[in-house]
């Protein structure tokens, strides 16, 4: 039998001296509870009794009683198939890194207020677990706000419910939602933590917040709330230059984030000037960078890489190689920026990091083993086989449903008087929309200029005809001549919500306060909510389908079936640009 995997896609909508310290080996062979682990008989005898922990003593860091360096690398376990961690942290450990760092991404663990998912590739406790089964530290990035270029930096779009929702502060509607989430995280964090046998040696306060620095009491309240949950490993914070200097938190470690050995020398005076004689640490020294829809592929020569990691520890600073493997921005989990224009980040998270978003190796890769085996002066473990891989046939789409015919088979469409916001709709429990589209419709007898706030493009309809876009550039558009009463309609898709900057509290997706016509608000609209969940698709039964026509009205699902036969192996979806109508969309909308 052939395995048949079945994709659907919405259309039309866009076009060192001192000794190196190695980690202990935990064991992991179950996901069960940490407690339940022997770890007496797995660690060195040094490190039985563990009472001090990480610490900043002096220009080192020390672990117990001995000097330690951290040799870092970001992997975020949400962006990697469960089923892959051990091989990418496996090469991590190939690589001669003793230390893991992670983002905890809030709006995915709590999709709704008080409803969590630790499960799956949301399973924080057993990555890190996994993590210290083959003998890597652990820094963890809990936030609140992890920027991490994911969609409104980490933080859950319900949050925007609030119209005076103050993001990263003290206001209380904020606190009130953090002190809640907190306490279901932290609750899963102290166990972990070196002090109580677990791999967890450090804890980061917030993310950048001194590029945000909007209330000087958010930072000391961060880190209480931390330390009342029972956090008692060494705390950091994490800045970029621009941030650096607003970033420093009374009590707590600063490490600095950048790319060039230009900015080496502002680690030094700077840091030394603020907390005198600590520790240094590039907390994120980026490997590569992301990339944006309609740009290009970021790439970072490997050779500078390797100049400028051996620059950082020759000057005395542990490291955190960010990322040492980028992944995937799985659905449409991905954020954006929008500076002087909106620009929203690709599904790929490739980051040109070491290791491929593929998980394969990469001339950074072969580099910095050869650095970090020289800098331990241990024999490294031999990196794991790459994992096996296919190309197959292309998919063509088989079977057809234009969104106009599948909107009979939704649920009743709200009814408002005026537009609502995704955020806003009373749908998923109370807690509005996160992800995907949204659909307005009204009903209009004339003519005019319909102009209004559209986050982030939104396709016009008249009935079923295209007349164009709405967008940041595109705020006003001509409605031809029409005849009798006519049905207007905007589909709006969410590109992401900005994810670093000081804007992010205005990152609500639809329509956003009035639509005009020829300056006169419109009323009375019907709004669909397609959130493109596997619930959504589950409304759409064969027989509601039929054979793509020779000419398909749009915007419309596809469905086409690939074969991966008996032995299936790792491959990835390209959507060809202007080769067919079929993937004009900027979004594929689910695979299953």
């Amino acid at each position: 039998m052939l395995n048949v995997m079945s994709v659907l896609f919405l259309t039309a909508v866009s076009a060192c001296s001192s000794p190196v310290v190695g980690p202990s080996p935990g064991t992991g062979a179950k996901e069960s509870h940490l407690l339940r682990l022997d770890w007496s008989t797995l660690i060195p005898l040094w490190l039985r009794h563990r009472k001090l922990g990480l610490q900043a003593k002096g220009q080192n860091f020390m672990l117990e009683d001995s000097i330690f360096w951290i040799f870092g690398g970001s992997i975020h376990y949400f962006r990697v198939p469960k089923e892959y961690w051990r091989d990418r942290l496996l090469k991590m450990k190939a690589c001669g890194l003793n230390t893991l760092t992670t983002y905890v991404p809030w709006n995915l663990h709590e999709p709704e207020r008080g409803k969590f998912d630790f499960s799956g590739n949301l399973d924080l406790e057993a990555f890190v677990l996994l993590a210290a089964e083959i003998g890597l530290w652990v820094i963890l990035r809990p936030g609140p706000y992890i920027c991490s270029e994911v969609d409104l930096g980490g933080l859950p779009s319900w949050l925007l419910q609030d119209s005076g929702m103050k993001l990263r502060t003290t206001y209380k509607g904020f606190t009130e939602a953090v002190d809640l989430y907190f306490d279901h995280l932290m609750s899963r964090v102290v166990p972990l933590q070196y002090k109580h046998g677990g791999p967890v040696i450090a804890v980061q306060v917030e993310n950048e917040y001194g590029s945000y620095n909007k209330d000087p009491a958010y930072m000391p309240y961060i880190k209480k709330a931390l330390e009342d949950r029972g956090i008692i490993e060494l705390l950091l914070t994490s800045d970029n230059k621009d941030g650096l200097q607003k970033g420093v938190v009374h009590g707590v470690l600063a490490t600095i984030n950048l790319q060039s050995q230009q900015e080496l020398q502002l680690l030094s005076t700077f840091l030394f000037s603020v907390q005198g004689i600590q520790p240094k640490m590039v907390m994120e020294y980026w490997t590569g960078w992301f990339d944006s829809w309609g740009g290009p592929h970021n790439i970072l020569d490997s050779s500078e890489v390797l100049e400028t990691v051996s620059a950082i520890i020759d000057s005395g600073s542990s490291i955190n190689l960010y990322m040492f493997h980028g992944g995937t921005n799985f659905g449409f989990i991905n954020g954006a920026m929008h500076f002087h224009e909106y620009k929203s980040d690709v599904t790929s998270y490739d980051y040109d990091a070491v290791l491929t978003e593929a998980g394969d190796y990469t001339a950074k890769y072969s580099k910095l083993r050869d650095f970090f085996g020289s800098v331990s002066g241990i024999p490294l473990p031999p990196p794991p086989d790459l994992l096996p891989k296919m190309s197959y046939e292309p998919v063509t789409p088989s079977y057809y449903l234009s969104l106009w015919d599948a909107l009979k088979y939704m649920e009743e469409p709200i009814k408002s008087e005026k537009p609502i916001n995704m955020e806003n709709l009373p749908v998923n429990n109370g807690n509005g929309q996160a992800f995907g589209y949204i659909l307005y419709e009204t009903t209009i007898s004339s003519s005019g200029i319909l102009s209004g706030l559209v986050c982030d493009r939104g396709q016009v309809f008249v009935n079923s005809v295209s007349i164009g876009f709405l967008d940041y550039q595109t705020m006003k558009i001509i409605i031809p001549r029409i005849q009798g009463y006519t049905v207007l309609r905007i589909l709006v898709e969410n590109r992401g919500r900005v994810n670093y900057g000081n804007n992010i509290d205005n990152q609500r997706k639809g329509l956003i306060g009035n639509l005009y016509l020829d300056n006169s608000p419109l009323k009375n609209f019907r709004i669909y909510s397609l959130d493109m969940k596997k619930s959504f698709f589950q409304r759409f039964d064969m027989d509601k389908w039929s054979t793509v026509p020779e000419a398909p009205a749009f915007p419309a699902f596809f469905l086409g079936g690939l074969s991966v036969g008996l032995s299936p192996a790792d491959t990835f979806l390209k959507l060809e640009v202007c080769r067919t109508p079929f993937f004009s969309g900027s979004h594929l909308s689910g695979i299953q």
